[in-house]
């Protein structure tokens, strides 16, 4: 029997975002994951190394890494239109969970018990919290990138990002602030230096 989950998660490299702005350069979904990883993994780090959490890592990057499946079935639908009243974001939420259903459905049975969880995801966990925090975190750096190569159109996404994320009263977000985001504005020269 054939299944096709993989062949659609590999498709994650055609869905593009910011689809609404002129970027310098241009995202898909499949870099967007592995940086949301990356960036999901060192919070929950810090969740737990600094602040004395109890967060899971591998749930967490797991969670991270499966965080746009449903956008392989859906596309990448702006956050403007995504947001634009409740009405919408319910029955969008509701498109979301459909499409990640179906796509763990495609996976072989003895699969799904492995890898749904982290399709489905518990929305009230720490660990997913940490994903959505650096989903935003991964966006407030794609402004930086834009903003660096004189892309001013990335200047109020950037301003209401890092709005969201400061509001967000996580202090491993403060603690990333602090510590990492001022490097994301340094040239290579500048980083190299001690």
């Amino acid at each position: 029997m054939r299944h096709d989950f993989y062949a659609y998660m590999d498709r994650m490299k055609y869905i593009k975002r910011w689809q609404l702005m002129r970027s310098v350069r241009e995202e898909n979904i499949m870099e967007h994951s592995q940086s949301v990883a990356m960036l999901a993994h060192a919070l929950a780090v810090i969740h737990n190394e600094e602040f004395q959490g109890n967060a899971d890592i591998a749930k967490t990057v797991l969670y991270a890494i499966y965080h746009e499946t449903s956008e392989v079935m859906t596309g990448d639908l702006p956050t403007p239109i995504k947001y634009y009243n409740r009405s919408i974001h319910g029955a969008y939420k509701e498109l979301e969970k459909s499409a990640c259903e179906k796509m763990a459905g495609m996976l072989p049975e003895k699969m799904q018990g492995a890898i749904a969880p982290y399709i489905l995801a518990d929305e009230d966990c720490v660990e997913y919290k940490l994903v959505k925090a650096a989903d935003r975190l991964s966006a407030y750096i794609k402004c930086l990138e834009e903003l660096r190569s004189g892309n001013g159109e990335f200047s109020k996404a950037k301003k209401s990002i890092e709005e969201d994320l400061l509001s967000r009263n996580m202090p491993e977000v403060d603690y990333f602030f602090e510590h990492f985001i001022p490097s994301f504005s340094l040239t290579l020269d500048e980083l190299e230096q001690p």
